[in-house]
This record gives C-alpha cells, structure tokens and sequence, in this order.
C-alpha cells in the first residue's frame, strides 16, 4: 500500500478550517493526521510547534482574505469599479468567515496576534480610503466613510454567521452602503 504524505498546504488549509470551525481548541495535530490519513510526525515534519501552525494559518487568511481580495479589486480600472469590486469580494457567505471571529478570541491571549489583526484592520481601511478618495471624496470624507464602511463589513458577517443568503445579497448591500456613501 502506498505511502500517504501530506504537503505543507494540506496541513494549513486543513488548518484554516478548523480554526474557522472551532478555534484554537479545534488545532489538535492527531485530529488533524486522522483526517488527512497520515501520521502525526507529517505534521512536524512541516511544522516545528503548533504556534508556528498557526502562524502559517495565520498567513494564509491575510494572503487570500486582505492581499488576494486587493490584487483582485486592483486590477479593475475606475475607483467606482474598484469599490463595486471590493464589495463583491468582501460581502460574501463563505464557509469560513468565523475565522476572524475564532482569531480575535485568541489574540485576548496573545499579544503579537492582536498587533497582526490591528495590523490588517488599518491596511483594509487605507485600502478602502484610497479607493474613496479615488472616487473624489476629499481625504477626510474618505476616513470617516472607510471605517464606517469596514464596521459595516464586520456587522454584516457577524448578523449573517448562521443565515442562508440570499441570492441577491449584492444588491442590498449595495443599497445599504449607498445610504452612506453615495457612489
């Protein structure tokens, strides 16, 4: 019988899962190696701690959650098109939107998380910024409405956790945020 082996990437986005399950308590290494069908020292083998586990899950939401959804809306022309983008991007029912939940639980114990997700918060917002001065919002109109509209992201997932969408979710967001920032 052939040898199963577990690449790096399986062991995070399994990772990533749980965590967006379960939190850091849904981290268990022989958990893990029994869904992937491997032993557990597949799991050392790639990781030297279950923190630099979670570093590396930790990585993985900022680089398809934050970094990919910006590449994505940068590539689109006008900063209407941009900030219709981000929308489209940020306002979605994806299986794993508890993630952020899970991580800002755990960074009440850890310090370096909480600076990380303070971090990523200020980056969203200046993103969000740049595209509503893109718009022509002066640069203080632009602050105040990037984080209205940022809290507005993080009200919405938190009210929608548990709900089924709606088909045309996209619609009503964006008649919700054009009752504060008109585009």
């Amino acid at each position: 019988m052939p040898k199963i082996i577990a690449k790096k990437q399986d062991w995070i986005f399994l990772g990533y899962q749980l965590f967006s399950e379960e939190g850091i308590s849904g981290i268990i290494v022989e958990k893990m190696a029994k869904k992937l069908k491997v032993n557990k020292s597949s799991f050392y083998w790639h990781f030297k701690t279950k923190k630099d586990f979670v570093e590396e899950i930790i990585s993985y939401w900022v680089a398809s959650n934050t970094n990919q959804i910006i590449s994505i809306t940068d590539s689109e022309k006008s900063g209407k098109e941009k900030f219709t983008k981000l929308i489209e991007l940020s306002f979605k029912k994806e299986p794993y939107l508890d993630f952020i939940f899970f991580l800002k639980r755990y960074a009440k114990k850890n310090k370096n998380i909480q600076s990380l997700i303070d971090k990523i918060d200020a980056q969203r917002i200046a993103y969000t910024k740049g595209i509503l001065m893109e718009m022509n919002f002066s640069k203080k109109e632009a602050e105040a409405k990037s984080i209205l509209f940022y809290k507005y992201l993080i009200g919405y997932h938190e009210m929608l956790r548990y709900k089924k969408q709606s088909k045309n979710y996209t619609a009503a967001v964006k008649k919700e945020l054009n009752q504060f920032i008109k585009y």
